[in-house]
């Protein structure tokens, strides 16, 4: 008999060789349906698979995300498998599960592509598999047999992957006619799947390198039901109408220019606004919790970054080597900030009682982010991080955790993100290699993040192996208006940085000690959080933030020098607003204006310039009625000046 240990830390005894699925249908029936896979001893494994001593476990549902990507990887082998009998000759690269679905990368027989027409057609095949219920069976090969099977059926891409990992570690999975070289976890058979869409297909360099070949990238996703489908693809529909590019250009906030860069935006001057009105937000709220802000340089010397360790982490994800006409000086574009920050800690001796000090900056970073993974604001090449970090002394480590969780909820607040959850991000304890810093210095960061947790009450879930390579963090995950979830703000505790560069304070005892550091961004990227704020309010920002408020409208040019004394006396008013002087006629400038998403529309023409009046037409709400001008514009005063006092107290 062996003792398995479940979440709530009770105890059942099971005989040696038992199952996950087993495991299940002794606590419930109905869990037994539900459950996908289970970690043993936090090692994610098919259900299937023996377990052979004591261990702790848990089990994984469609509810939790270990479950989706068993589920969502299962289903990729089942769409290779599809394309393979429906072209035969099909070579294969990876297949792994994302955050909403699948995909895999294939290399098509010569002369041929996949059309959405043959996408129909393998959804069909794939349906025919999931009906089938094939066993999906896990073995474990040999390095020299695994080679011969791969070359044996001329895959080239299984063949490099396969010469790169150790003997005795690796596995195969069969399903029907399909055998796949692959870690796992799977489901047991294929007839978990119910419901299915395959939504895209793009191009994708082999292992995300330009120097080698292009392959074609299917995506996919499958449901447990086919109610989830459909949710689904309500979802999408909506999604495809909130998409932060297709709004970015309507409200004129951001481009991308081919001549200027891949992933390099630029913003607009309504965007810029939206941007200062972003920055203005936190400063002032920085500046109530004691932050000062500095500003570095775009660039810094290679050395800074590998005393850091981020050269050797991120060198390959960074641009080239600037080099200057002196021998042996080389120069990065700024990947991080966090090293400029150390250097200005390190500017003057500190005492104990200088302690914390906070330096903030809007900073812009650059990383080399591969071609085909760009997209809008969400993933580019050159971003603006509201990067602060924090020098304090370990019996202060806690009291600013604290209060960094206190300005993201303010933020959420003001933003409305109401739904969240806070993922722990810990270091895996099976893969220390990745990580830079004694045990003992992790445990301590870990420890100081899990007592914060806990004394906010916060909602958490835990994650092994998701920490930064210096120290554990805490990440917000928030749902936006639809249901979807984006990371934004994050904290990290970090031990290392300050060792890495000697950093020391003069304590009470007059004794050096090393501050701890805390880094922080509660928007993450600048250029994110617009991208997942746009998306989420569709492009109707709350008006203390909304780049123009107020647009007047002349019904006919008569009325053009009134509507320009309208603006300029809100404007004078700091109410932000444009006149739409276009000889059009006035519903086509109301339709017009209504797509840009200004909250306020103030219609113009012969009353109005009699009476200093303006007809009020409000986002979303239709005609207000008319107003004196003074009154419309100590309404918007007093409306914005609430939310923002209700914001900052």
């Amino acid at each position: 008999m062996i003792k398995i240990t479940l979440p709530d830390n009770s105890v059942r005894e099971f005989s040696a060789g038992v199952n996950g699925l087993e495991i299940a249908e002794a606590i419930s029936r109905n869990l037994a349906k539900e459950v996908l896979s289970i970690s043993v001893n936090g090692e994610v494994r098919d259900l299937m698979r023996p377990i052979n001593s004591d261990a702790s476990i848990k089990l994984h549902t469609w509810d939790n995300k270990e479950g989706r990507d068993t589920f969502w990887h299962s289903s990729a082998h089942i769409m290779a498998e599809a394309i393979e009998a429906y072209l035969p000759g099909t070579k294969f690269g990876i297949g792994p599960s994302i955050d909403n679905g699948f995909y895999y990368d294939i290399d098509l027989p010569e002369g041929k592509t996949i059309t959405e027409k043959d996408l129909a057609e393998i959804e069909k095949k794939m349906m025919d598999l999931a009906r089938s219920k094939s066993e999906i069976i896990r073995s474990e090969i040999s390095k020299q047999d695994a080679l011969k099977l791969f070359t044996k059926k001329g895959d080239p891409y299984k063949q490099e992957l396969i010469s790169e990992l150790a003997d005795g570690t690796i596995t195969l999975y069969q399903q029907g006619n399909f055998t796949d070289l692959c870690r796992g976890p799977h489901l047991p058979n294929t007839g978990y799947i119910k419901a299915l869409k395959l939504t895209s297909i793009a191009g994708a360099y082999w292992r995300g390198s330009e120097k080698n070949k292009m392959l074609t990238r299917v995506y996919g996703i499958t449901f447990p039901k086919q109610k989830l489908l459909e949710e689904y693809i309500v979802l999408m529909e909506e999604a495809k109408k909130r998409d932060h590019r297709k709004i970015g250009k309507e409200m004129e906030l951001f481009m991308i220019s081919q001549e200027v860069g891949q992933g390099l935006p630029m913003w607009l001057p309504k965007g810029a606004m939206l941007r200062e009105q972003l920055e203005k937000f936190l400063k002032t709220v920085q500046k109530k919790f004691g932050y000062d802000q500095v500003i570095t340089p775009h660039i810094g010397d290679v050395k800074l970054y590998k005393k850091s360790g981020h050269y050797e982490k991120y060198g390959k994800d960074s641009f080239q080597v600037i080099r200057t006409p002196t021998e042996g000086e080389e120069y990065l574009l700024k990947p991080m900030n966090c090293p400029h920050h150390c250097e200005i800690f390190r500017f003057k001796p500190r005492s104990y009682k200088d302690l914390p000090v906070r330096l903030a900056e809007f900073g812009t970073v650059y990383r080399y982010e591969q071609s085909g993974e760009l997209h809008g604001l969400t993933r580019v090449r050159g971003f603006t991080q509201d990067d602060a970090h924090i020098f304090c002394r370990p019996d202060q480590l806690k009291e600013e955790f604290l209060k960094v969780i206190d300005i993201i909820f303010i933020i959420f607040k003001a933003l409305d993100f109401k739904n969240y959850t806070a993922q722990i991000s810990l270091r895996d304890p099976g893969n220390k290699e990745k990580y830079i810093g004694s045990d003992e210095n992790w445990e301590k960061a870990e420890r100081a993040i899990i007592e914060a947790c806990a004394e906010k009450g916060l909602n958490t879930v835990t994650e092994l192996g998701e920490a930064a390579f210096y120290g554990p963090k805490l990440d917000f995950l928030v749902k936006d208006a639809i249901g979807r979830s984006w990371q934004l703000g994050t904290i990290q505790v970090d031990y290392n940085l300050p060792e890495r560069f000697d950093l020391e304070y003069i304590g009470a005892d007059d004794k050096r000690h090393r501050p701890v550091m805390i880094h922080r961004a509660p928007f993450g990227s600048m250029e994110r959080f617009c991208a997942v704020l746009i998306e989420h309010t569709a492009g109707k920002f709350p008006i203390w933030l909304t780049p123009e408020q107020v647009v007047v409208l002349p019904i006919s040019e008569k009325y053009n020098d009134y509507a320009q004394k309208v603006s300029d006396y809100l404007n004078n008013s700091d109410i932000r607003t444009v006149v739409d002087d276009r000889n059009e006629k006035i519903g086509r400038k109301i339709r017009d204006n209504e797509m840009k998403r200004i909250p306020y529309l103030l219609i113009v023409g012969e009353k109005e310039n009699e009476t200093d009046t303006v007809a009020v037409r409000r986002q979303g709400e239709g005609d207000q009625g008319s107003v004196l001008l003074t009154e419309f514009m100590e309404m918007i005063q007093k409306e914005v000046k609430s939310i923002l006092t209700e914001l900052y107290n």
